[in-house]
């Protein structure tokens, strides 16, 4: 099998993405924006916030590098609007206002901030880009497209079950987990406007 595909890009594809996607960190926040779905809407939302993630993340590894000329964006500034558009959403979390957003949103909260700039941010965009970069025969592209699916099988999975999660922890805990999440997600978002900030006071945009 390492003939068809490079193991070692493989594992260093998954591990790298499993990391920046944090699948455990990112529950809290699954169970947070969508707890006023039914268990059918939670179960589509987990399957279309893996598919979009999945497909943003395709789309720029394919193409990222000519959208981004084309439009005149740098990596930071798409790091930086990532940011914002996740401390919006952290801040609703915080003050509990998601429950009314929502309410009738169905399984919209898988597209945004879910699939992206959740899962498909610019930390797991960029990496599968520079992946790609990489990549020189056959193998590679090959492992890499195995690593981004295997690591979104994964979230999916954690996704999938997390009606199971919240049975545990009942109607308080999750309020509980909610606003922890909202706090996690503020901290996250903060550090991506840092980074891009920081990126471009350096000059590295």
């Amino acid at each position: 099998m390492n003939d068809i595909i490079n193991l070692q890009t493989f594992g260093s594809v998954f591990v790298t993405l499993l990391v920046i996607m944090d699948p455990p960190g990112a529950l809290p926040i699954f169970l947070a924006l969508t707890s006023s779905l039914t268990q059918k809407q939670k179960v589509a939302a987990a399957r279309r916030a893996s598919l979009v993630a999945l497909g943003v993340i395709v789309l720029f590894a394919v193409f990222g590098q000519q959208i981004l000329t084309y439009l005149h964006i740098s990596l930071p500034a798409l790091q930086g609007a990532g940011g914002l558009l996740l401390l919006l959403v952290a801040l609703q979390l915080l003050t509990g206002s998601e429950q009314e957003q929502h309410a009738d949103a169905g399984v919209n909260v898988a597209l945004v901030p879910l699939g992206t700039p959740l899962l498909a941010g610019p930390g797991a965009i960029v990496a599968t880009m520079l992946q790609v970069k990489r990549a020189d025969a056959v193998g590679d592209y090959l492992a890499v497209a195995a690593g981004l699916v295997a690591t979104m099988f994964v979230v999916w999975l954690f996704f999938r079950f997390a009606s199971q999660v919240h049975r545990v922890l009942k109607d308080s805990g999750t309020v509980l987990v909610t606003r922890i999440a909202g706090l996690l997600l503020s901290a996250i978002a903060v550090q991506m406007v840092a980074d891009s900030i920081r990126a471009f006071v350096t000059g590295t945009a």
